[in-house]
């Protein structure tokens, strides 16, 4: 799907009740136009399905059951990192699909010598399509066609995961496609048309990762037998031999996920999200601002969030504010008025009233919270002071009240068992005096 810089204008003005605004692109199957949800009042992508009159039958119902894929996740992959996917209608007059407006362009922009992003912003945006791409695992479906033009810029630099007309659904529900994907993304065994499993989409995306960080394709051919022949057989050269600078690290980590045998790949897409936010850390200087697959990995480490499904604490991510303080620095003050609730993730901090200590806190307690389940602004009935160089989270109570009704459940239930350890140990105490 290529957008058309002269702005096209034979397009239909509606398609359903959605009112066309202009063309965002046309391909072989499908045109993609920017339209106006008039009862959700918001900017929608609309997919119109346009080779339904194709002369090649068998090509017409390959292009039918891409349609098919795609139209049966609507409502199923709601994830921060995955265009969703809002509607889809099949009737006499059209075929279309309706999808979340992603309006930042693809990863495509990036894969030239001379637009290369970042080397810390490449793992971070790989390490969130692999989360992206575990929990399309989850609900049963294999995307196939992982490439940088399925992966779609957002407005605040973010990207997402789109396009799964291509995908393979284990519930076995529909016809399933073969001989999909883009080749010079698609792994051994779908290059052999053998039976495919998430790690396929491994592979792709170890692919989508040597090209973000060196600017070339690992793999290239001057015909397709050519290229096949190299994905089966030739081994990829390093990225650090492509591109002077990147970490011995980065190699293992693109080569295992590119690893031909799928015993020698990733096993999970945890394994593979775990290795790149250990070398994300390694490529941060230590007094930068923590990206998010950072912050994922030390919120799904901390005791709070333990109960928490991934896309909860990605959620999360979206409700806090991060911040560092060095030893001795009052972060509540008794008397106070506040608004926000606190979780620990570095360091430690006193919990006082008056001159009187109350606790000492670490890593995953919570601190404030009384204000999430009284007023909206309420005074502090304690002061916190770090009793050593920390990092903390900070959630406001309003932001947490207009969060999904699975987060807020998850974070009273965190609070629940706060509250229960602490009671614990306060009878302990008095039962000791």
């Amino acid at each position: 799907m290529t957008a058309d810089p002269s702005m096209r204008d034979d397009f239909p003005k509606k398609i359903g009740k959605y009112r066309i605004l202009r063309e965002l692109g046309r391909g072989a199957t499908s045109s993609v136009y920017l339209a106006t949800d008039p009862f959700a009042e918001r900017e929608v992508a609309v997919k119109l399905l346009t080779c339904m009159d194709a002369a090649d039958e068998r090509m017409a119902r390959r292009f039918r059951n891409m349609y098919l894929n795609e139209a049966t996740l609507v409502g199923k992959l709601s994830h921060p990192y995955i265009a969703t996917i809002f509607d889809a209608v099949d009737d006499e007059d059209a075929s279309y699909i309706v999808m979340e407006y992603v309006p930042g362009g693809t990863l495509e922009y990036h894969t030239s010598v001379a637009r290369l992003l970042p080397v810390e912003q490449v793992v971070d945006i790989v390490f969130k399509c692999a989360q992206a791409l575990f929990f399309a695992q989850q609900r049963g479906v294999i995307h196939r066609d992982i490439k940088p033009a399925n992966i779609l810029g957002t407005a605040d630099t973010g990207f997402k995961v789109s396009d799964f007309g291509s995908a393979l659904s284990m519930s076995g529900e529909n016809t399933q496609i073969s001989g999909i994907g883009s080749p010079a993304y698609m792994s051994p065994e779908q290059v052999r048309d053998e039976s495919l499993t998430h790690q396929t989409d491994i592979y792709s995306l170890g692919v989508v990762l040597y090209q973000l960080l060196t600017g070339k394709l690992p793999f290239t051919g001057g015909s397709h037998a050519s290229l096949v022949y190299q994905i089966l057989n030739i081994e990829a050269v390093k990225p650090s031999e492509v591109r002077e600078g990147l970490p011995s690290t980065l190699d293992e980590i693109t080569l295992r996920a590119m690893a031909k045998d799928p015993a020698r790949r990733y096993p999970t897409w945890q394994a593979f999200a775990d290795d790149l936010s250990s070398v994300v850390g390694a490529l941060s200087p230590p007094q930068s601002d923590l990206n998010d697959a950072l912050k994922f990995a030390a919120i799904k480490g901390l005791s709070f969030f333990h109960e928490f499904a991934d896309v909860e604490i990605w959620e999360a991510l979206r409700v806090t504010r991060w911040g560092r303080a060095p030893a001795s620095t009052v972060l509540i003050r008794e008397g106070d008025q506040g608004d926000s609730f606190y979780i620990l993730v570095d360091g430690e901090v006193r919990v006082s009233r008056g001159n009187t200590t109350l606790n000492i806190l670490k890593p995953g307690d919570c601190f404030g919270e009384i204000l999430y389940f009284n007023a909206p602004v309420a005074r502090r009935t304690t002061s916190i002071t770090t009793v050593s160089p920390t990092m903390a989270i900070e959630i406001k109570a309003a932001a947490l009240n207009a969060a999904s009704d699975a987060l807020q459940v998850k974070v009273n239930r965190a609070f629940l068992s706060i509250l229960l350890d602490r009671l614990t140990l306060a009878n302990a105490r008095l039962a000791a005096a």
